[in-house]
């Protein structure tokens, strides 16, 4: 029984690896790395209106904007409310904004970077927060801490998170860092990975391995393989799955809502090589600086 489930959920998660990347909008017509990534302007609105496309003309009293769709719009400059360069890319002519958390999944990392000074603050199951800070475009540091009261000063966990980018090309991109957790007692353990990124602002694959490792000498290996598509303007299909020792692991899928700098994960996450069906809600919430 221990192994047909097993299987069931392996599978649903293969399912959901294939499914995600790859599977396009209907009648859309494959694009590559190159041909997705576009850089316009974004025209916002006092009326909340928001238009994409490229200036035409700008003076000090109006600016004639010409959008996606090739109309001719001319706007006082008293009614807009913000006009700047903004990179994404297209999908049947509609402009996707780029995800403002590409950096991670729903917990792990993908082999991008965060930009020097850009800053990212979440949490994780409204009890875990944790925030990343952008040192260099390659080089970023970040740690967290429990919400959770009555725990004594001395087993608090703490976490830091160093990411070193040693790899960034127009589709690929590896990274390598740890996660390390630790408290004031003296307990310690986290795992030490690298993780490559490949494909584009609309669909990626991630797939990382690491050595898990405590203060008292235990390690153990582990894989990470994960998958993101952007299925809408502000709507990100994703999954993140890891097996490790005795092929126990955790399959997850779910989706990422997102705006200009807020997004927020909704997902589902199954442990594999139990005995009985689990199954556990992902929420996520970051916000990028």
């Amino acid at each position: 029984m221990r192994t047909i489930m097993t299987r069931q959920i392996l599978l649903m998660a293969a399912l959901a690896l294939i499914s995600t990347p790859f599977a396009a909008d209907a009648g859309a017509a494959p694009l590559g790395p190159a041909a997705q990534q576009v850089t316009l302007y974004e025209l916002v609105l006092r009326d909340g209106s928001r238009l994409y496309g490229a200036i035409e003309r700008d003076d000090p009293n109006e600016v004639v904007f010409k959008t996606q769709a090739g109309a001719i719009v001319t706007v006082k400059r008293t009614d807009i409310e913000t006009l700047k360069q903004v990179t994404g890319s297209l999908s049947r002519g509609e402009f996707m904004p780029p995800d403002p958390n590409a950096t991670r999944l729903f917990f792990g990392p993908t082999g991008r970077s965060l930009s020097r000074g850009q800053t990212y603050l979440g949490v994780y199951e409204f009890v875990m927060p944790f925030v990343q800070v952008g040192i260099t475009d390659r080089f970023s540091i970040g740690g967290g801490t429990p919400l959770v009261l009555g725990i004594d000063n001395g087993d608090r966990p703490f976490w830091i998170t160093p990411k070193l980018q040693v790899l960034s090309t127009s589709s690929t991109d590896i990274a390598v860092g740890v996660f390390h957790a630790f408290n004031a007692g003296g307990d310690g353990g986290g795992v030490a990975y690298a993780v490559g990124t490949s494909g584009n602002a609309r669909g990626s694959f991630t797939i990382g391995g690491g050595l898990a490792y405590g203060n008292e000498g235990g390690r153990s290996a582990v894989v990470m393989v994960g998958a993101e598509r952007q299925v809408r303007r502000n709507l990100k299909l994703m999954s993140e799955n890891y097996v490790w020792k005795n092929g126990n692991g955790v399959a997850s899928a779910g989706v990422r809502f997102f705006g200009a700098r807020l997004s927020a994960d909704l997902a589902l996450g199954i442990p594999i090589g139990t005995d009985e069906f689990l199954a556990f809600p992902i929420v996520n919430f970051v916000y990028v600086f």
